[in-house]
């Protein structure tokens, strides 16, 4: 991808992001992937400066330019205002308050663009007893209920990294809940405020499981139902070298091929699939099984079957699988292997319009193409409101 090059469903947006950490800088990218003109505002005080030629590591903030703005300065402030009213949409990942405080809350944006979409990502929403607290990921899925539910039969829950509560109902509902409202807009004319909270996103992703709860088919205690590994045939095993497969064979067709493929399909003791009482013995014989053959040979033997099969691959690993390959899942920005955009699109494809930027790398630039005449950015830059 050329840098620079913009391709994607949102091509034509205009977005402001100030700049903070995890959901936010994910929910820009999933934007910015999507073809939006995202502007990344840094504070000032973070800008050190940085060769072009050599663009930060920092992948999550890929495809966006930066300006470097004090927004403690009076003129700081205004100048974010005044790219307020030619952005379509903005958005900030401050503690409830804080963008009040400093000036450029829902209220300020919106008199100066009533068509704005203003996106707020927080970790227990813009109100409730929680809401002044501090938190982190961890807090959040423990809060929704979703935490409690992962995890092995007899231990503690584990929290399954920070994909749940920061990017999948955090940052993936900001860009969500953006999407949304632009398509609002643009038939309303007019703005709004969306409140992303990472406790209600983690709920949410977690409906299915309140849903099979309220039908009296999901057990509160872990580890012990039919997604948690309570199941035999849904559950990662180790192999001969040390290495995992992951198996989910719930249909009986499914179950059938994996007790095939395994050499178990003459034990009668293998038929009885959803005898829960029979899990942990059926557990520890494919374990036994698995055990026999490295990962590689598990491959060859079940991959292209419908034994619901996959091995379980490192980071490192995961860009070389044929499939990741053939689809092209994951792509090379400057030097960096990535996942590339998605979801796909067959006539606006989404893309990586350039690799991370600088803090600050782009202020004059961006500022002169959004309306600020070389006088004024210089009266700025010496004032300190833009570095």
């Amino acid at each position: 991808m050329a840098e620079g090059r913009v391709s994607g469903p949102l091509a034509g947006v205009r977005v402001l992001e100030v700049a903070g950490i995890g959901p936010g800088p994910f929910a820009a990218m999933m934007l910015s992937d999507m073809g939006a003109e995202v502007i990344r505002v840094d504070r000032a005080q973070s800008v050190r400066g940085g060769d072009p030629s050599h663009p930060p590591a920092d992948i999550m903030n890929r495809g966006r330019r930066s300006i470097g703005l004090d927004l403690k300065h009076p003129d700081g402030v205004e100048t974010l205002l005044r790219l307020v009213e030619s952005a379509d949409a903005l958005i900030e990942g401050f503690r409830p308050g804080v963008a009040e405080r400093l000036g450029i809350g829902p209220e300020e944006c919106l008199e100066r663009n009533p068509a704005l979409v203003y996106g707020r990502m927080t970790g227990w929403g813009q109100e409730g007893p929680y809401a002044p607290m501090a938190g982190h990921d961890i807090n959040y899925i423990a809060l929704s209920g979703t935490l409690h539910s992962i995890g092995r039969a007899g231990g503690p829950p584990v929290p399954p990294l920070n994909l749940v509560g920061d990017f999948g109902g955090g940052g993936m509902l900001l860009a969500f809940g953006v999407a949304c409202a632009l398509v609002e807009a643009a038939n309303s004319g007019q703005g709004q405020v969306v409140d992303a909270a990472m406790v209600d996103g983690a709920a949410v992703l977690a409906t299915f499981i309140h849903g099979l709860t309220s039908m009296g088919l999901w057990q509160e205690e872990r580890g012990t139902n039919l997604l948690d590994t309570g199941a035999h045939f849904y559950d990662v095993y180790e192999t001969a070298d040390g290495r995992y497969v992951s198996i989910g064979s719930i249909e009986p067709q499914f179950y059938a091929e994996l007790l095939r493929l395994t050499g178990l399909d003459s034990d009668p003791e293998m038929a009885g699939q959803m005898d829960r009482s029979r899990w942990p013995v059926l557990k520890d014989r494919l374990a036994g099984v698995f055990k026999t053959k490295t990962r590689d040979e598990w491959c060859e033997l079940m991959e292209g079957t419908d034994v619901c099969f996959a091995p379980v691959l490192a980071p490192s690993e995961a860009p070389d699988h044929p499939h990741n390959v053939a689809r092209g899942t994951f792509v090379e920005v400057a030097g960096i292997r990535q996942p590339g955009p998605a979801p796909r699109f067959s006539r606006t494809p989404g893309s990586i319009s350039r690799p991370p930027s600088h803090a600050g790398q782009h202020t004059d630039e961006v500022l002169g193409e959004w309306g600020f005449d070389e006088s004024e950015v210089a009266e700025l830059r010496r004032s300190g409101a833009v570095a």
